[in-house]
């Protein structure tokens, strides 16, 4: 009987790692399955979802391919009776032109030379009497729509007008400011901004020519802009975008340079109506949050109410921003200028302005339930009326001094003055001496009466306090009472008014650009020149 040769050790260990060898290979194969099959599963799904896509373009394209064909058949079912309207509105210029040439006296009256030129197609002409009538803007304004419902082409006489002013802008010609603001005018004219809303899902009013032409003036006047963005105007900028609305020639034009403008000149009245216009509505929220990060925040409330966005943007958390911002900015200008005068009089002006702005904001927007303005009208009233002291005094101090006074018995150039005060010395004090000033200083008086008159240190030495015999010779009795001196304005910074609407302690700091002056021991002047030496 056969016994079986015994397994080696060796032969088991090479079996066990082929075994483990093909583990591996097995769990690779594996791995590369699921690979392969998370791809192609996420294939089938990108497939899906770009078919599904499809799908829905095609159905948008057939929904707007059927509105086109339905418009161009309301269009041109339209087109007999816009061609009669035409024809009659035509006759009634024609006419009217007629017995315009036939009138041998003519009419001064502006909405018929208005009319007059329109008819004549003459945008020369007038561009040159709007300029000639800017005075009269207020009723030039409505006037001039009018006048261009007379023209045989509107869009043509705008667009011929415009065409002057960029290449007479492209030359430096002289009088472009008045010829800017004309062309302003008229372009506000032919595009109101009930018009921006109405034209969405219609057709253009004017003709494809003028359109082209329009595009070519618009491209030079950027290309204008692109070399002048130092000097460019706000209202040059806003007049540009409103031809681009008015035209239709906001694909012309890159998008970042558009909106550039529209954050530029934000303060524009007409600038978030003209946004919302150009087609920013998806992303004026965007512009809203950058005019809010720029403190912007007067800009941001117009931008939202008109964009809709004011649940998104309240504009009362927008105001209560834009207040405390102001007051921080204002806090800030007088420190960096160390409390001079200079620094609380910026300081002032920068918190009137914004106070102003905020106001004119709740009224523009009906916010008055909402945001409450009494103290603030309280400090403009504040601020205004130390503006205009300021201003006073100021005025008074600039005024040359009086000539100097003669005696009551003699005439003028009849013989020396009575009293004439002593030339100071080179280098010295400017003032005459203190005891020179006032011979004869009164017992202590109430501190009202000290501060009631207002000394004008410049002019001190040219009259002399008079003792009473000069008083009697002017009729003007002697008295030591305060109530004998004219009650005046003494001139010094209001005290406790900060840069908040409530008084504070001190908000613009304690430092002044007054000389100290002992007033305790200073008689008032009771000297008073009648009218015949003044």
């Amino acid at each position: 009987m056969s016994t079986a040769p015994p397994i080696s050790a060796d032969r088991v260990q090479k079996f066990i790692e082929d075994l483990e060898a093909q583990k591996k290979i097995v769990s690779k194969c594996t791995e590369l399955f699921t690979t392969l099959t998370n791809h192609f599963t996420s294939l089938q799904n990108s497939l899906s979802q770009k078919s599904q896509s499809l799908d829905a373009k095609f159905l948008s394209l057939s929904s707007k391919f059927s509105q086109s064909l339905d418009s161009l058949s309301q269009r041109e079912s339209c087109l007999p009776d816009r061609e009669s309207a035409a024809a009659a509105h035509i006759e009634t210029l024609k006419e009217a032109a007629f017995a315009e040439f036939k009138d041998p006296k003519g009419s001064a009256q502006l909405s018929d030379t208005l009319k007059s030129l329109a008819r004549r197609m003459d945008s020369a002409g007038l561009v040159k009497f709007i300029v000639s009538k800017r005075k009269e803007s207020v009723p030039l304004r409505a006037e001039i729509s009018v006048a261009l419902s007379e023209a045989v082409d509107p869009h043509r006489l705008v667009l011929e007008a415009f065409e002057d002013f960029v290449s007479q802008k492209s030359g430096k010609t002289l009088g472009l400011t008045d010829k800017r603001w004309a062309c302003g005018m008229l372009v506000h004219a032919l595009f109101p901004e009930s018009s921006w809303k109405e034209k969405k899902g219609k057709g253009p009013e004017f003709s494809r020519n003028i359109g082209e032409r329009a595009a070519e003036v618009v491209d030079r006047w950027k290309g204008q802009l692109d070399g002048e963005k130092e000097g460019l105007t706000p209202g040059e900028a806003v007049m540009f975008l409103h031809m681009v609305v008015g035209f239709e020639l906001k694909e012309r034009f890159d998008e970042g340079f558009l909106r550039k403008l529209v954050l530029d000149f934000s303060s524009r009245r007409d600038m978030a109506k003209l946004a919302a216009a150009l087609g920013f509505d998806d992303k004026m929220g965007d512009i809203i949050d950058e005019l809010v990060k720029n403190g912007k925040e007067i800009e941001a409330v117009y931008f939202a109410r008109a964009a809709g966005l004011t649940e998104r943007f309240p504009p009362v958390s927008l105001l209560k921003s834009y207040q405390q911002n102001s007051k921080k900015n204002a806090t800030t200008i007088l420190k960096n200028g160390n409390f001079s005068a200079a620094a609380t009089e910026e300081s002032k002006n920068v918190e009137l302005n914004s106070i102003k702005a905020i106001i004119k904001c709740v009224e523009d927007h009906k916010l008055e339930s909402e945001f409450s303005t009494d103290l603030l009208r309280k400090r403009a009233t504040q601020l205004e009326k130390v503006k205009s002291d300021r201003k006073k005094s100021s005025a008074a101090a600039g005024k040359p001094q009086n000539k100097r006074s003669h005696s009551a018995g003699s005439a003028r150039g009849s013989g020396p003055p009575a009293f004439r005060p002593t030339k100071a010395a080179k280098f010295s004090n400017v003032y005459p001496p203190f005891n020179r000033r006032n011979p004869a200083p009164s017992a202590q008086q109430s501190p009202a009466a000290r501060f009631s008159a207002q000394y004008n240190y410049v002019g001190q030495n040219v009259f002399e306090a008079p003792t009473a015999p000069y008083a009697s010779a002017y009729g003007v009795t002697h008295s030591q009472s305060p109530a004998a001196v004219t009650q005046q304005h003494y001139v010094h910074p209001v005290e406790n008014l900060g840069v908040s609407s409530f008084p504070t302690s001190g908000a613009y700091g304690g430092q002044t650009s007054y000389v100290a002056y002992d007033y305790g021991s200073a008689a008032p002047s009771v000297f008073q020149p009648s009218s015949s030496t003044q």
